[in-house]
């Protein structure tokens, strides 16, 4: 059996190996680092103020309107891989106020829109909006994939048979054959919608509804008409627990509570973000069968430096845990499925699944260009650890590290919008990463 064995005894666990010693890295160099940023003799404030692409692109020319309380960013979305084919999109983000900005944070909507020479589509919309002084805070997930991709069982050790080839991906979907994975052809449709109210400052609780469905699936890698017979996780946890292998539906109500005192979501420089959201999906709603799970989730962002706000380390913890029933199996809780998609730098999407999933990341975010701050760098280290309750392995008992860095070109200062590129390695896999938004 391959992977990053952690023997654990007593009542007390090690969370994320990995990020502990790189934490104790990053902290030597970033106090270091902080100090001399700060001591460094840069031009007054007023020549050195945030700017962004447009600043550059006018020179010295004054901008003559007000800023927007809105902002587009459309990005093409091209890659190619055996499987899917040549992918044609694109992708993007909307920053909006739907009140004052003085009493009003700040509104985003990540979408993407894509078609495959295969006859694949892809689409979703993911939202984080504030209403009018800050009453209403809704989140949403919605998607609709035709769509072709790769499972590789349960737990963080999967596949535990099989020797596994080094994968290289694009954001998140591998750009090659793969050799060690269950390719699946499938039809999906999410729609995730949480309202919460505001019960006091920064605190909201709120219900949601959640519904994922899946159906036309195809097992491709499955031989059972012919000797010998060729199995597949998908299969054999679907029969275990008496789901069905071509379709299946997760639909559910939740109590939410989230605390939210970022100074911003689109790229934060302080703050703090906790949800926690308690899910229950019942056969009368439509499931497959009874079931209910828990999310629990907490970013952070340290400042480095009073002269550089963008100098920090910014920390993001998540997980799932299943609390009763079974899930089946695609709904089960992935790498890349959070709500904005963007855990797990360095691996596919989809790599480490589980009935039970921890991942955690920290990344070290420090301007490039000192006096402009448009350019911008980041380091960042994440860890995934997940179950599979078939082979009885638990949470911590493999954890999967990885690591990578990445630029950042501010093009919207007034909504501190980015343009992300990151490159990150992970167990036997590595890939880029090209977004409008910041991770976490």
């Amino acid at each position: 059996m391959t992977g990053i064995r952690f023997i654990l005894s007593g009542k007390i666990k090690l969370l994320f190996l990995p990020l502990v010693i790189g934490l104790a890295l990053l902290s030597l160099f970033t106090t270091s680092f902080s100090q001399t940023a700060d001591s460094i003799s840069i031009k007054p404030e007023n020549d050195c103020t945030q700017k962004d692409l447009g600043d550059l692109i006018r020179g010295n020319k004054p901008r003559n309107k007000p800023p927007r309380k809105t902002m587009l960013l459309v990005l093409p979305n091209i890659s190619f891989n055996p499987v899917n084919g040549f992918l044609l999109g694109v992708a993007g983000s909307v920053g909006f106020y739907l009140g004052d900005k003085a009493s009003t944070r700040v509104s985003s909507i990540g979408f993407n829109v894509a078609y495959t020479t295969k006859n694949q589509f892809l689409f979703f919309a993911k939202s984080n909006i504030y209403s009018k002084n800050n009453i209403f805070f809704l989140q949403g997930d919605w998607r609709f994939f035709i769509y072709n991709a790769y499972t590789w069982g349960l737990g963080t050790n999967a596949p535990d048979s099989i020797i596994s080839d080094n994968s290289f991906t694009w954001q998140g979907a591998q750009t090659g054959d793969i050799d060690d994975g269950y390719p699946m052809d499938y039809n999906y449709l999410k729609f995730h919608e949480v309202f919460n109210y505001k019960l006091a400052e920064n605190n909201y609780a709120g219900i949601g509804y959640h519904l994922d469905y899946f159906y036309n699936i195809e097992d491709n890698a499955l031989q059972l008409d012919q000797q010998p017979y060729e199995l597949t996780p998908h299969y054999v946890y679907s029969k275990l627990y008496g789901f069905d292998t071509a379709q299946y539906t997760l639909s559910g109500l939740s109590l939410s509570y989230v605390f939210d005192s970022r100074d911003n979501l689109i790229n934060p420089f302080t703050g703090y973000f906790v949800n926690v959201n308690f899910r229950y999906n019942p056969e009368f709603l439509g499931s497959s069968q009874n079931s209910s799970s828990l999310w629990l989730e907490f970013r952070t962002y340290l400042p480095l430096s009073k002269k550089m706000k963008r100098h920090l380390v910014g920390f993001w913890v998540f997980s799932q845990f299943q609390v009763s029933g079974r899930q089946p199996y695609m709904t089960l809780m992935a790498l890349g499925e959070d709500q904005r998609a963007r855990s797990g730098r360095g691996y596919i999407a989809g790599r480490y699944r589980g009935e039970d999933m921890i991942y955690g990341e920290v990344e070290y975010r420090f301007p490039i260009s000192q006096c402009s701050k448009i350019l911008g760098g980041v380091l960042f280290l994440n860890a995934t650890t997940a179950s599979n309750d078939t082979r009885n392995i638990s949470v911590f008992d493999y954890v999967r590290p990885g690591a990578g860095f990445g630029l950042r070109f501010m093009i919207n200062k007034h909504f501190r919008t980015n343009i992300t590129l990151d490159f990150g390695w992970g167990y036997k896999s590595e890939g880029f990463y090209f977004s409008g938004t910041e991770t976490f």
